[in-house]
């Protein structure tokens, strides 16, 4: 894999300013830059981010999952009678991720109130190689710009042409259904906003979870078959890059590294 564009041994001296004799000082320019995280559910995307945030300076993680609806407003399924947590237009408040999002690129924070509940669940630690970590934190840090950096990751990324036009850079981590349902099934629940624990009833992931993941996501491949292609760079998600969901983060940090300096102009 390659890794960051190593440092020149010999920076330039800063300039003088003209008649000072003291070094210039360049004015680092502020930018938000945000980046999508998207994929099924226990595809690794949280995992992801979270070694991602690590190597990115000042960088703030969004969790998509911190805008569903209440509890008690979450849509009962038609057919199996049960919350389903997963439908595109219910399983998110929509106006409000957007209206999140659009402060965050404005302001480089946090909506005022804002809270998550992503620290009460349970996730499998991965190892990553530190040389990996050092290698991209060192490059990040190089930037002469002031960035915050965005990370949002969520199951229904590249659902909402409002959300998606608001990415920069768009990750997508796909892992095959089997693997998904072992994954899941492993998976001792959900915490909520309101701090309960939501468990799948029996079935939960056959009926529900899988359609949902189809019914959001086939725009992206072609013939609407998600364990196939994706579509190319002129579909519903133009720059989409694919990540195996199945590989060490570190493997997927080597990947997404370069298509983050590309964004910085670098």
């Amino acid at each position: 894999m390659s890794g960051p564009p190593a440092a020149n041994a010999a920076a330039a001296a800063p300039k003088e300013e003209e008649g000072s004799g003291k070094p210039q000082q360049k004015q680092k320019q502020k930018r938000v830059i945000m980046i999508g995280v998207g994929g099924a559910t226990c595809s690794g995307k949280t995992t992801l981010a979270k070694y991602l945030k690590a190597v990115l300076p000042g960088s703030l993680l969004v969790h998509q999952d911190d805008f569903a609806p209440p509890r008690n407003q979450i849509p009962i399924h038609p057919i199996y009678k049960v919350q389903d947590w997963d439908a595109p237009a219910g399983a998110i408040d929509w106006p409000r991720l957007r209206q999140g999002l659009q402060y965050i690129h404005q302001h480089g924070s946090m909506p005022p109130g804002h809270a998550s509940h992503d620290h009460l669940n349970v996730q499998e630690l991965v190892g990553v190689d530190p040389a990996v970590m050092a290698r991209w934190k060192a490059a990040f840090a190089g930037t002469e710009e002031e960035v915050t950096w965005v990370l949002v990751d969520g199951f229904l990324m590249y659902w909402d042409e409002k959300v998606i036009d608001s990415l920069d850079v768009r990750l997508f981590l796909r892992v095959p259904r089997e693997e998904l349902a072992r994954r899941r099934h492993a998976r001792h629940g959900y915490h909520t906003a309101e701090n309960t624990l939501w468990r799948d009833p029996p079935g939960y992931f056959e009926q529900i979870v899988w359609p949902a993941y189809v019914q959001a996501h086939r725009a992206l491949f072609e013939g609407g078959d998600v364990e196939g292609a994706l579509v190319s760079q002129e579909g519903k998600v133009q720059g989409l890059l694919e990540l195996d969901g199945r590989s060490n983060p570190g493997d997927m940090l080597e990947k997404a590294g370069p298509v983050l300096l590309r964004a910085l102009g670098q």
